[in-house]
């Protein structure tokens, strides 16, 4: 059950909740954030709330990352865009057997301190409550993923993240600080569907075809959302002294949904199982 206006939600310090009321989605402006939403998520795939996190909250996650350096497991491999094996039946060009490259440090969601701003944000009803209204689901689940529901990443200079479509329907992410140069999330919507794969579409986003792409705002504090599974997209290499920093928070409609051993692998060099 959502918070009440009566008393001050445990992440009261975390959402700016004078801008996005998110504890009181009953209230016209609880009600009329969500419809903005909706309308951007429909015009554009995304919804993208800057301000979202407050300052204070995005400076304690900026050290938080620093204090948890050490737990970050780097990562720097070779993948299909689908997080499976390359298919061999295939030729390389296809994209169930294009390689791309992934590098980057990813602290799992079980060395996140319970007091963690974000931490305390992801496990609160009312933020899932909000996703899944804004998502038109009746019903959402934060990640039973004992690793990856909610991480933090690091991109240092010549890390990236490479193409590929999301194993979760949704994803959420939170920017707390931006490269100096490079670390652009680039994505192109609705790039396939459940009923079709659209692989000659996709193959024509690996060889270079920009025509479709957006790029996602990394103004710090910033909350977005989006059908990762349907939108295929990346983060380009960055460069400068400045890493890259930000979360990313994991729904979906199973109650039992967890990443599969080689991505588990790939991103935290362990499984959950």
């Amino acid at each position: 059950m959502s918070q009440t206006t009566m008393s001050a939600p445990t992440y009261a310090d975390v959402v700016d909740l004078d801008r996005y009321p998110i504890h009181d989605l009953a209230s016209e402006r609880g009600r009329r954030l969500v419809q903005e939403c909706q309308a951007e998520l429909a015009e554009t795939g995304v919804c993208n709330l800057e301000g979202f996190i407050t300052r204070d909250a995005v400076a304690r996650m900026v050290r938080v990352a620093g204090e948890l350096a050490d737990k970050a497991w780097s990562s720097d491999r070779t993948h299909t865009i689908y997080f499976e094996p390359a298919d061999e039946t295939v030729p390389t060009s296809h994209p169930r057997a294009h390689q791309v490259r992934s590098a980057k440090h990813g602290i799992a969601y079980d060395h996140i301190p319970g007091d963690a701003p974000l931490r305390r944000l992801y496990e609160s009803d009312d933020l899932t409550a909000f996703i899944a209204t804004v998502l038109e689901k009746p019903v959402l689940y934060r990640s039973a993923d004992p690793l990856d529901a909610l991480q933090i990443t690091t991109f240092k200079p010549g890390d990236e993240l490479g193409w590929h479509f999301d194993r979760s329907e949704f994803s959420m992410t939170v920017m707390y600080q931006p490269a100096d140069e490079g670390g652009e999330f680039l994505y192109a919507p609705g790039l396939r569907s459940q009923e079709q794969e659209h692989y000659d579409e996709v193959e024509q986003v690996l060889r270079g075809d920009t025509s479709r792409l957006r790029v996602l705002p990394a103004a710090p504090g910033t909350l977005a959302f989006f059908r990762g599974e349907h939108a295929l997209h990346t983060v380009t290499p960055v460069k400068g002294e400045t890493p890259r920093i930000n979360s990313v928070l994991t729904y979906g409609e199973r109650p039992d949904m967890r990443l599969n051993d080689l991505t588990s692998e790939l991103f935290y060099g362990r499984t959950s199982s």
